[in-house]
């Protein structure tokens, strides 16, 4: 009897020397806990998501305001009608034909095609265009003076129409995501249109002198194809809709100088859009 009373008394001493498990403590063995382990997803990445890089080709239309004014070359023609005579000691006849300057606008429209090079977000792009202007403008003098050895005349017509240009440039820009503000800057050719002449008078009080210079006399006159030079400059905002459809809104400024004496400056803003392959 005694022994009976004893063993179950010890079983029990025993159990409660035992440290009780909380059954939620089985979750901490990762055999158990199956997909739980996996990594947590990574955060979204702050840099830019857009690819920059790459060839593209589009088209652009928008509104232009062409600016024509007198050049040194137009008083240059005036002046060389009197070379070699003594007129000049008593006048300058590059004087007599100055215009103000004058401005024609309306739409404009083009092509362009370039390339992009991306290093991080900084963008380093070389892109041609073709443009259609179409604009003009005409002027014309006639001025007088009365000189020692008799009266002269001197009239002018500067006509000049902008028909197209290209330019070549380069672009600079720096991405925020899908937005690219960028700068440009290039070389501008353009082709014109031109009648820029100078015509003069000089009622000289002999006659020998007057048939001898062949007055009157006319320097210049119409030209087709007119091959004008200079520059162009600008700046813009560009965006990604998808990785390969562009969009971007622009203003550009180009130069040209001594077309036949006239220079012409254009002005231009514009929308266009691309495709980048």
């Amino acid at each position: 009897m005694l022994i009976r009373s004893i063993v179950p008394a010890l079983a029990i001493a025993t159990l409660a020397t035992v440290p009780l498990q909380a059954p939620a403590q089985a979750a901490d063995y990762p055999v158990l806990r199956g997909s739980q382990i996996e990594d947590a997803p990574l955060a979204p990445s702050m840099g830019s998501a857009t690819n920059w890089q790459g060839f593209y080709l589009g088209g652009f239309g928008g509104l232009a305001q062409t600016r024509f004014r007198t050049d040194k070359g137009v008083m240059d023609i005036a002046r060389g009608n009197f070379n070699g005579t003594t007129a000049l000691n008593e006048f300058d006849p590059g004087q007599l034909v100055l215009t103000s300057p004058r401005s024609d606008r309306g739409s404009t429209f083009g092509a362009f095609a370039g390339y992009n090079f991306a290093f991080g977000d900084a963008i380093i792009g070389f892109e041609g265009e073709y443009g259609r202007v179409g604009q003009s403008t005409e002027a014309s003098t006639f001025e007088a003076r009365l000189l020692s050895t008799g009266p002269v005349a001197v009239a002018s017509v500067q006509n000049a129409k902008l028909n197209d240009y290209f330019n070549a440039r380069i672009r600079l820009g720096y991405a925020y995501g899908r937005i690219m503000p960028y700068f440009t800057a290039g070389a501008a050719v353009g082709r014109f249109d031109t009648n820029i002449a100078v015509a003069s008078d000089w009622l000289a009080s002999t006659n020998p002198v007057r048939s001898y210079l062949g007055w009157p006399r006319q320097i210049g006159g119409p030209k087709k194809d007119v091959w004008g030079y200079g520059y162009s400059v600008g700046g813009g905002v560009e965006a990604a809709l998808t990785d390969n459809l562009l969009v971007r809104a622009e203003y550009l400024f180009s130069s040209f100088n001594d077309v036949e004496g006239v220079t012409v400056n254009l002005n231009s803003a514009r929308v266009g859009a691309a495709l980048k392959f």
